[in-house]
């Protein structure tokens, strides 16, 4: 939760956006609209009213618009490798980079949704709830579309009888279907009916249905005074292209929570619960499976397929299999305050998966975890562990959050761990045949910078010859693949002039991470949580 003092640098559009359609919801619902309007005016600072120059911006009409290759996909692919073998942008171009163009969200204080691109346009998700189609080139707005709420997956992008669908979720964990030629809503599902349910997962698409799964908010939700902790639990989710009809829906805690009696600290307890599915589900086309990674427990007991690899029929979704890596994890915010109430037995260590599988050429599977371990492992032995590394510490904030890339030679993975002291961070890169560490640069550029912080948590994205790595510190670094030189950098934290005529300002790089195709590099730029530096700028860069 933000202090008083990030709160009162936040406009009060933006706290009434919380209460009302984001975050705050269980908050806001305990109020009246007046009450609502009322908190947020206190709260926060009286809003720029900055116009809007959409209108005056928008792309000239392009009725042939059509699809092609560029990035669709949360990984770049079914495989989750985020590796861009075919974006027009040469390792020998990447030093020569510009910023091209900038576009602000109203009201935003981050842009946490990875874009996809594909036919010369860009489309992202908002924290206003709105969709963008944006001209990759110029930035100039081809289509704005609201959705239920504040967006919060990344964008997906997908073929149905000859029309582009563009595919969303967001923070009240609805799935939405958009066309991309018009930006008009096609469909919209509910898939969780948790007040704390939220899709994190950008939406994977295999024939005719969508793959994704489900996480929530309800481990912070957990430090409130009185809060019976927890009801929420995670699930992987298939549903119907054409019309988002749920098709199936497996649990990942089969248990539903029930009352357990009182904690150690004498608060009473739901349980099990949690182990929320954040990433994108992994395709294994040969082997016809889906690989999904869990989160942790919220209370106690503890349940076998939280902090683990779910192997999933795609037909059905029975759990063919699954491999726990960390047992006994149960953690909620509560555990971070000196009374602890809320806080399970278990107590932690908070050691989620939030990152996707990767599936190599090999046929092996690529885990890399908050615990700060990356894991080679076997699907074909159940996820046995053929090696691994461990690169940090790990914790809460920490490890490895987001996740790495991979050329089909190494693997690179950036280091958060944020709380840890004296953390530098920094980008590793290991071999993908034996985890040999080969490298690592570190991040030492904060200094004595105030308020600077030189984790790595946002996605890594890799081209040949280059990896791509955003910071806390509001840097977007490319690194050279071979010797891990930092060959590129850019501070986005500072304001930009912004095509849509909205005050844009850029903060930390977390969460999504950049995207390249047709010989630019998209990014966004702003984090408004766990300390970080809000921003509300989506970026573009190319070659000069």
């Amino acid at each position: 939760m933000p202090d008083m003092a990030s709160l009162r640098k936040r406009t009060s559009t933006q706290i009434l956006q919380a209460l009302e359609t984001g975050v705050m919801q269980s908050q806001g619902g305990n109020l009246t609209a007046a009450q609502r309007s009322a908190v947020a005016g206190y709260l926060g600072i009286a809003p720029v009213v900055t116009p809007r120059t959409i209108a005056t911006n928008r792309c000239a009409p392009q009725p042939d618009w059509s699809a092609s290759q560029g990035w669709d996909s949360w990984g770049g692919g079914p495989e989750n490798r985020r590796f861009q073998a075919n974006g027009a942008l040469p390792a020998a171009d990447v030093p020569r980079l510009k910023l091209r163009w900038a576009f602000a969200v109203p009201n935003a204080t981050a842009v946490r949704s990875q874009p996809a691109v594909s036919g010369g346009r860009v489309f992202f998700g908002g924290q206003d709830g709105n969709v963008y189609a944006l001209d990759a080139k110029t930035g100039c707005t081809h289509w704005e579309a609201k959705i239920p709420s504040q967006v919060r997956s990344g964008i997906a992008l997908v073929s149905l009888n000859g029309k582009t669908i563009v595919l969303v979720g967001d923070v009240t964990a609805n799935v939405t279907a958009i066309d991309a030629a018009t930006g008009t809503r096609l469909w919209s599902r509910k898939v969780d009916d948790n007040l704390y349910a939220m899709i994190t997962s950008t939406p994977l698409v295999i024939g005719d249905r969508i793959y994704l799964g489900v996480s929530s908010r309800e481990e912070s939700e957990g430090g409130k005074p009185g809060y019976i902790c927890c009801t929420f639990r995670g699930s992987a989710v298939a549903l119907n292209l054409a019309d988002g009809t749920i098709v199936w829906k497996t649990w990942s805690t089969s248990e539903p929570p029930s009352p357990r009696g009182r904690n150690k600290q004498g608060a009473e307890t739901l349980g099990p619960s949690g182990a929320g599915i954040w990433g994108t589900p992994t395709w294994d086309r040969k082997r016809g499976l889906l690989y999904f990674v869990t989160g942790d427990n919220y209370s106690d007991p503890t349940t076998e397929t939280s902090d683990a690899l779910l192997a999933l029929d795609p037909k059905d979704g029975r759990i063919l299999w699954s491999h726990q890596y960390t047992s006994g994890d149960a953690f909620n915010v509560t555990c971070f305050a000196a009374d602890k109430v809320n806080c399970p037995d278990s107590n932690g260590p908070d050691h989620d998966f939030g990152s996707s599988a990767i599936l190599t050429d090999a046929g092996t599977l690529l885990l890399a975890q908050k615990s700060g371990v990356l894991r080679a492992v076997d699907p074909d032995r159940r996820g046995y562990v053929l090696w691994e590394d461990h690169i940090g510490k790990g914790g809460p904030l920490g490890g490895i959050q987001w996740g790495p890339a991979s050329d089909g030679k190494n693997i690179y993975v950036a280091l958060s761990d944020v709380t840890v002291p004296g953390s530098a961070g920094g980008l590793f890169a290991l071999s993908l045949a034996n985890g040999e560490r080969l490298r690592q640069t570190p991040n030492t550029f904060c200094g004595s910078k105030p308020q600077c912080r030189p984790a790595q948590s946002g996605a890594v994205t890799a081209i040949p010859g280059i990896v791509f790595s955003g910071s806390l510190d509001g840097h977007l670094r490319a690194y050279a693949a071979n010797s891990g030189k930092i060959v590129w950098d850019y501070d986005t934290a500072h304001e930009f002039p912004t095509v849509n005529g909205v005050k844009g300002i850029g903060g930390s790089l977390d969460s999504g991470g950049p995207v390249i195709a047709g010989g630019m590099v998209f990014a966004g730029s702003g984090y408004g949580a766990f300390g970080s530096t809000p921003g509300n700028v989506l970026l573009a860069f190319g070659p000069e």
